[in-house]
Formats: C-alpha cells, sequence, structure tokens
C-alpha cells in the first residue's frame, strides 16, 4: 500500500502511552526540538484518563498542562502522526485504526521492525527509508539505534565485516519500575536488608545481568537477535556480520556499548576520529591523556551519541575498537522518533 496523504506544515500529534516513561520523554523532546505541532493529544489506558500532565509547549501549542484521554480506535481521528510507546500488543491492536485515521504511526516496540514493508529509521543513518512507508515506520531497538549511528560514519569510510558488541544496559530500559527496583535495591543492600526482585531476574544492585529479553532457542536472548537482524536492515546491507553480548547493569539511564569492528580495507584512527566528529548526532569524547571519555553517569538527559575509547584492534586485520554511550531513553527512543517525525514534514 502506497502513503500519498501529505503532511501538514503544522500536524496533529498524538502520543500514545503518554503516562510512561518514554511517553513523558516524548513531551520533552517535542518541546526541546520545538516540533511545530498544531496540536498534542496525549493518550494512555482508561487507568490514566483525565491525569494532568505538564507540557511545556511546542510549535502552535502553548506550555500548560495536557489532560490524558483514554485511548480507543477513535483517539486517532484528524490525528496526523501518532508517537506510539505502549507495547508490541497495543501497537498491533491499534494499527489499523492509526491507518485508517489517515494518520502515520511512529512505533517504538518490536511489533513491526522486520515486516519487510515497514522502514526501520535511524535519521542519521538511513532517512531516505521514510519515503516508502505505507503509513507505519518503525522505531528499532535502543541498543541498535546508538550502535548504528556509530558505524554509519565509519562504514562509509570502509565497508563494514563484522561486529563484536556487547553491551552494558541501564536499568531504565527495562521501564520505571526497574529504576525504582534499582534504588530500592542499592538502598536495602547498603543497609542489611533483604532485597526484593521482580523487574529482573536477578538482583541488579551491585550486579550485572548477562540477559535482557528472552533465550532462544540458539542460546541468544531476543534483545541480542534485534541487534542482528536490526543492523542489516538499517544499514541496508545483509552482509554485516554482529556478534552481540546484552548486559544488565546497575546504572539508572544511558546504555552503553564495546564495539570491535572489523572492516574490508584499512581505515585509520585518525579517519575514523574525523569521520565520526563529522557526522551528525555525534560527539566525539577520546581524550585517554586526560581521563576523557563517555560515560553513562554523565550523560543522562542527552541527545547526542558519544563515543570515545578509539583504538586499533590488532586481532583482525581491519579493526578498530570504540566505546559508545548514548541516553537510551533519548535517542534510544523518544528523540529517535520525533526525529523521524520531523523527516515527514514538508
Amino acid at each position: 500500500m502506497s502513503w500519498n496523504k501529505p503532511m501538514p506544515a503544522n500536524p496533529v500529534v498524538a502520543v500514545a502511552g503518554a503516562t510512561g516513561a518514554v511517553g513523558r520523554e516524548f513531551l520533552e523532546v517535542l518541546h526541546g526540538l520545538d516540533f511545530p505541532a498544531s496540536e498534542v493529544r496525549a493518550l494512555a489506558s482508561v487507568r490514566s484518563a483525565g491525569k494532568k500532565l505538564p507540557f511545556k509547549g511546542c510549535g502552535l501549542v502553548p506550555a500548560g498542562e495536557l489532560t490524558v484521554e483514554e485511548m480507543t480506535p477513535a483517539s486517532f481521528e484528524g490525528v496526523d502522526i501518532a508517537l506510539f510507546s505502549c507495547g508490541a500488543s497495543v501497537s498491533r491492536e491499534l494499527r489499523e485504526a492509526v491507518q485508517a485515521a489517515g494518520a502515520v504511526m511512529i512505533d517504538n516496540s518490536s511489533a513491526f521492525r522486520m515486516e519487510p514493508d515497514v522502514p526501520l529509521v535511524v535519521p542519521e543513518v538511513n532517512p531516505q527509508d521514510v519515503a516508502w512507508h505505507s503509513g507505519v515506520i518503525a522505531n528499532p531497538n535502543c541498543s541498535t539505534i546508538q550502535m548504528v549511528v556509530a558505524l554509519k560514519p565509519l562504514y562509509d569510510v570502509a565497508p563494514i565485516k563484522r561486529v563484536v558488541v556487547s553491551t552494558y544496559q541501564a536499568a531504565s530500559g527495562a521501564g520505571a519500575p526497574a529504576m525504582e527496583e534499582l534504588y530500592h535495591q542499592t538502598r536495602d543492600y547498603l543497609e542489611g536488608e533483604e532485597l526484593t526482585v521482580k523487574a529482573f531476574k536477578h538482583r541488579i544492585a551491585f550486579n550485572c545481568i548477562p540477559h535482557i529479553d528472552v533465550f532462544r532457542e540458539d542460546a541468544y536472548t531476543k534483545e541480542e537477535w534485534k541487534m542482528v537482524a536490526e543492523t542489516k536492515k538499517i544499514m541496508g546491507d545483509e552482509a554485516i556480520q554482529v556478534a552481540p553480548t546484552c548486559v544488565r547493569v546497575p546504572v539508572l539511564r544511558c546504555h552503553a556499548e564495546s564495539l570491535n569492528v572489523e572492516f574490508t580495507q584499512d581505515i585509520s584512527v585518525s579517519d575514523a576520529c574525523a569521520a565520526l566528529a563529522a557526522a551528525p548526532g555525534i560527539t566525539v569524547m577520546d581524550d585517554p591523556a586526560h581521563d576523557l571519555y563517555p560515560m553513562p553517569g554523565l550523560l543522562a538527559g542527552t541527545d547526542d551519541t558519544y563515543v570515545g575509547r578509539l583504538r586499533v584492534d590488532p586481532t583482525v586485520e581491519h579493526g578498530l575498537a570504540l566505546w559508545v554511550v548514548a541516553d537510551q531513553i533519548r535517542k534510544g527512543a523518544a528523540l529517535n522518533a520525533v526525529q523521524i517525525a520531523q523527516l515527514l514534514l514538508p
């Protein structure tokens, strides 16, 4: 199905899942980018209907409060862009209603990412793919987004053969209750109290858990599989090999990743640094002599993808190692989705 409806200069925007962590971040990002909306609707479950959410304003929408409305199929009448962060089942349930209303769904769940007719977009990497959407555009997994943002400028210098990636993923990637669990477990641990484990399979305080999402038959987790499959689709290169290990760490916000990248031809550290520094959305923080490198605890709430610890990987013929940090609620979710929405503007 082609999509021919023109996007108005001042679209009506619906935020689906507005009371969740990413939903609230959608509102912050809409304000921060001064998205030219004519109206912003806050949608959530019936339990949240009537709640007031502070909103700093954007476009033609003044600062004030948004009243949360119960999300139903009828909620999308008159909407141009629907920013979704409600979980895969809700996205699947409401897809037809959103499309029937003539709105474009930008979905943060895993529901549609690998469907062949749904673009999977990171604006710094494959903005051209929004051109072939048919009413749904998928936001990639948070750990994939920051990795491909860092890989794309390097790929443009020298094609990439293989990536070995280990992630250090913040508790907030599992939602607001997971952040609360890290707070409470840390306090209880320090006070010698018994720890309550609910959000994760094991305690997260003072621990690392090499288990994110469910295990597959090949012994990799679904989170790891996402990094493999999504990278190929976003980069438009099925030949790229990705070997991931995804780990939850006791950090509140911002994911970090250690990458070992094997190229098909030589690329120097200086050329890599120059390419990264010139790329949109990237800040290079790489001065080992002055102990300068990206750290999750210091970068929460920022928009860029930060790269440091660039060095030669001598174990392969054409290899580099690097360290990547980004706020997974911002660039890994809400910011990336709103940047996709910007690509749709006339």
